[in-house]
């Protein structure tokens, strides 16, 4: 089956400028090309983008996806590496739900300062701007910190 890009990216469900993207970052094979320099896209195209879509859908990094393809490509005996980067992304994911239960308790708290029939005045807005107290607030700045660190410390290396 050949396909220009237009009808790939309609097949696979995405843009067609996501799949140039793709191309340029060299997940995508350079395609093959009409007369007319039209992009045609085959079988394993499809194969390769569903699979590109699939991860990232999951979350996955572009760097983390070159890698899978890679050893996909060209699978070498032990593939325990790649366990410990699903392991990897579950742990992100379980952070990512106790920040999001944090912030929706801190949502609650703020739904309850205020009926909505003041005039003048709302107590969520002033919690708002009274922001100090918040433990979500807080939180949220020490994970940024962290990351900073931890950026900075990589760039050391």
């Amino acid at each position: 089956m050949r396909l220009k890009i237009g009808e790939l990216a309609k097949l696979a469900g995405c843009q067609v400028v996501t799949i140039r993207f793709y191309e340029k970052e060299g997940l995508l094979r350079e395609p093959e090309r009409t007369g007319a320099n039209y992009r045609l896209y085959g079988d394993e195209d499809i194969e390769r983008l569903r699979f590109i879509m699939h991860c990232r859908r999951h979350g996955m990094k572009l760097s983390e996806i070159r890698e899978l393809l890679a050893f996909k490509d060209k699978p070498r005996a032990d593939c325990g590496w790649i366990n410990t980067l699903v392991e990897k992304h579950i742990d992100n994911v379980t952070h990512q739900i106790a920040s999001l239960l944090g912030l929706k308790e801190q949502l609650e708290k703020l739904l309850h300062e205020c009926s909505g029939e003041r005039k003048g005045t709302c107590g969520i807005l002033e919690s708002l701007t009274e922001a100090d107290g918040c433990p979500y607030c807080e939180n949220f700045r020490c994970r940024a910190k962290a990351d900073t660190a931890n950026k900075n410390v990589k760039k050391i290396k």
